[in-house]
This record gives structure tokens, C-alpha cells and sequence, in this order.
């Protein structure tokens, strides 16, 4: 961030100050406090950070906002009262942005987000510096944050924006306010809270309440309900249909090897060598295309930065063991969607195990889909089955007549280490929602 003095922070935050200093950093989490950053203290269910106020002052913070002042205040620090410290975050964040002249991305999806934020960041870093979303941080805390970290020597920025129900998307993009706005698709995530696919539409959609009046849509043109938006934005749909701008072909999928296609445009003929495994990624590196030629890059510098894309955290990573044993480390998160692309990943092994967890927010919906994730792993060859969870019972099920095995719980699992998982020359594929921690099974694959 660029150093701010106090009066700016207070002013653009829209609060009442109480002392004088700078700040050159925002921190919400008072164990990772640099010095000279501005504390924003942020309450919870389960937690108050104003509790931490002094802590993070003697570890070297130059102030904070705080929603109410402590009894005692340090002379030589800012405390700045603020009606609600996340709406103040927001207002500070959403100050700091305007000082920018730059082309800003803003991305949100149920599936891929996070995949096609990496991969257009891979190909705008081509052409200099970038900022972008780090990891998941991608909700009302993580946007701010990441747009604070702005400074004179990115030239562009690529945001990714989550929401879990209305409204969310269009609090971010207030802040973003895109030049480019992407959704990736729409699934079944978020499904029990939004009543419908259609729900979700309209929840995605609120991205462009907040785009530039001359921006840019880039969407996936093979998605039926994308397609039936009809905006008043210039738009590029990418994708294998006929009615794709950004047209995808040739596609060569080489398992573990990566993936080979061509992605044409109005402008260039890219082929383009993505370093991850399954033919979805096509979508990521065709919205990353689009992004790129949009903001004036070289073919060259598109072709590189697909290149150049690497997964982040446990999303498709491949863990190479010495007995020939591979893990296809896929547990971030999971929905229907990114199960099924793992699946199919997974399937182009020879010797198979599916270890397949519980994916939440599903509704009314949830034992049926889950079964229908077993039948998909049979049907599409996988040659062992271990589902672990309560609604996990259900892949099992559906799985029949293939050969596998059920745990309710990953301590379950864990305490008896079925031998099917552990046999050398095995291609393990792992996956459920972050809440099953089955970062945990992949430890004990790697250590066993």
C-alpha cells in the first residue's frame, strides 16, 4: 500500500480520529502485524478482534479502527472510531482503488474462479507487473485486502470475487468496479441458498452492476444459462460453440502431460500448451486469451503466460511418491462440477483409487448427487471407490457394482488406511469440501 497518513485513512474510511501517524499496510489478523500497518479490528460469531487492539500496537502497528476506543489509548499511535469496521475496511479500500488508473479484472463463477484468476494473472504478469487475488481470499475481507496491496508499479490487477448468497458479488464489485468483468459458469454451488441455478444467475450477474460503462463480459459460451443474458456490454463468450467469440478447438488431452489446444479470435490464432490436467482447463486458458489480447498483450505473451500457469494449493497437484504411486492432490474444495473434472482427470490412470468426500451446500439435492458422483466414478472406469462422510455414503452406492469401501469420518478412514489406496503404481485422486479436511488423508498417502 502507498503510505497514507491518518487524516486520509480516517477520511476515506469515514471515521473520527484520535491522534496522528501513517500507515503503510492493512492487516485484519493481529498474529501477522507489520510494522507501520493499520489494525483493522473485525468482529465475528466467535470472536472480537478489539480484544487484540493492544497486542497488535505493541507489535508494531501505527494504528487501527476500531468500532469502539479502548479505555486507555497509546500517545503514540492513531485509533480511528468507525460505526463498523468492515464497512469501514470496504469505504477505505474502495478510496484507495480510485487513486488508480488501471485495467482491473474482476472474476467470480462456481466453478474455475480461482483457476482462470491464476491463469489470466499468468498471462497479464507476461507484460509486467500484476497484482491479484492470493489464494482464496476472495470474499469481503480478501477483496479489500487485496486491493490495499495496489501500488504505482502494478499495471493491471485480476480480482476474484466469491459469494455464498445475494448480495456479495455487488459489495465487492462497488469496490473493484471492473473493467473486465468474467463468469466462469454456473453450477450447483451455493445451491441450498439460492433456491436455484437460476438464483445463482442472478447473484453472479450483480458483477455488472459495477462495470465501466465501456467494459468488457467475458463469458463461457457453453453454458446454457450465461447464454441467456442479454447485456449491455461488449461481450465475448468463449468456448466450443458456434456462437463463441473466443472459439476453442483442436484440443489434445495428455493426461497427466497437460493439455493441447487452439483458441481463435477476431485478432490471433493462439495454440496454446496448458501445464494441467483435464480438457476443462481449456475454459480458464480461453477467458485467460481473451483477457490478455483485450489489454493489448502479444500473441507472444499470451502463448508464454498459459505457459507459465501453475496450480495454487491443493487444486490438480501432482505428488510423485517413490513407490510409483501417484496422488492427485484435488482437495481444496469441492462441488459436483469440480468433482466430475477430477473424475475424468483421474480416469486416464491405469491403476485408480477415488478417495471422495462429503461437498456441502447441495440441499434437498445432496444424496442424489453424491450418488450420482459414484456412478460417475464407475462408469468412467475408476477401479476403487473409498468415500468418506455422511452424504459420502451415498457414492458408494451409486458406485455399485465397482468395488468399494465407506468411512463416515476421515478419523475413520485414517485409523484403518484401507491397503487399496497404498498399492505402488496406484493413481489416487483426492477430493471433497474444505470442511472434510482431507488434507489430512493426503498426509497420511505421502507418509505411509
Amino acid at each position: 500500500m502507498i503510505p497514507m497518513t491518518a487524516q486520509e485513512i480516517a477520511a476515506a474510511a469515514g471515521g473520527t480520529l484520535y491522534g496522528k501517524g501513517m500507515a503503510s499496510a492493512v492487516s485484519t489478523d493481529s498474529r501477522s502485524i507489520q510494522p507501520g500497518c493499520l489494525f483493522v479490528p473485525l468482529i465475528g460469531e466467535r470472536f472480537d478482534g478489539h480484544s487484540y487492539i493492544d497486542v497488535s500496537l505493541s507489535a508494531g502497528a501505527a494504528g487501527c479502527l476500531c468500532a469502539r476506543l479502548p479505555e486507555t489509548r497509546r500517545e503514540d499511535r492513531f485509533y480511528i472510531l468507525v460505526p463498523d469496521t468492515l464497512l469501514a475496511l470496504k469505504n477505505l479500500a474502495s478510496a484507495y482503488r480510485s487513486r488508480f488508473r488501471l485495467p482491473v479484472v474482476q472474476i467470480t463463477g462456481s466453478v474455475g474462479k480461482t483457476t482462470t484468476k491464476e491463469m489470466a494473472a499468468a498471462v497479464l504478469c507476461r507484460h509486467g507487473e500484476t497484482l491479484f487475488t492470493e489464494g482464496n481470499l476472495n470474499n469481503a475481507i480478501g477483496v479489500p485486502l487485496t486491493l490495499l496491496r495496489l501500488s504505482t508499479e502494478h499495471w493491471a490487477a485480476v480480482v476474484e470475487s466469491g459469494m455464498d448468497r445475494f448480495g456479495e458479488i455487488r459489495y465487492a464489485g462497488e469496490m473493484i468496479r471492473p473493467d473486465i468483468a468474467v463468469i466462469t459458469n454456473i453450477g450447483d454451488v451455493h445451491v441450498e441458498l439460492l433456491g436455484s441455478r437460476e438464483g445463482i444467475l442472478r447473484a453472479k450477474s450483480e458483477i455488472f452492476e459495477n462495470l465501466k460503462a465501456d467494459g468488457t463480459v467475458i463469458l463461457n459460451g457453453d453454458d446454457p444459462l450465461l447464454n441467456t443474458l442479454d447485456l449491455p456490454f461488449a461481450t465475448l463468450r468463449c468456448g466450443y460453440g458456434e456462437n463463441c467469440q473466443v472459439r476453442v478447438s483442436e484440443v489434445e488431452d495428455r493426461g497427466f502431460g497437460g493439455v493441447r489446444c487452439t483458441v481463435t479470435t477476431a485478432k490471433a490464432v493462439y495454440h496454446l500448451e496448458i501445464p494441467a490436467f483435464g480438457t476443462h482447463m481449456v475454459y480458464a486458458a480461453a477467458m485467460a486469451a481473451a483477457i490478455g489480447e483485450l489489454l493489448g498483450l502479444t500473441e507472444e505473451e499470451i502463448i508464454a503466460g498459459v505457459a507459465d500457469y501453475q496450480p495454487t494449493g491443493s487444486r490438480l497437484r501432482l505428488i510423485h511418491l517413490s513407490d510409483d504411486r501417484v496422488i492427485l492432490d484435488d482437495c481444496y474444495n469441492a462441488n459436483p462440477h469440480a468433482m466430475t473434472a477430477m473424475l475424468k482427470v483421474l480416469s486416464k490412470g491405469e491403476r485408480t483409487v477415488a478417495i471422495m468426500g462429503d461437498m456441502g451446500e447441495l440441499g434437498e439435492q445432496a444424496a442424489q448427487i453424491h450418488r450420482e458422483m459414484g456412478a460417475l466414478a464407475r462408469d468412467l472406469g475408476i477401479g476403487f471407490v473409498i468415500a468418506v462422510g455422511k452424504n459420502a455414503k451415498y457414492m458408494a452406492e451409486g458406485a455399485s457394482p465397482l468395488p468399494a469401501k465407506w468411512y463416515p469420518t476421515v478419523d475413520d478412514f485414517l485409523s484403518d488406511l484401507p491397503e487399496e489406496a497404498f498399492q505402488p503404481g496406484t493413481v489416487t485422486g483426492v477430493k471433497a469440501s474444505h470442511f472434510m479436511h482431507f488434507e489430512r488423508i493426503v498426509e497420511a498417502l505421502q507418509n505411509r
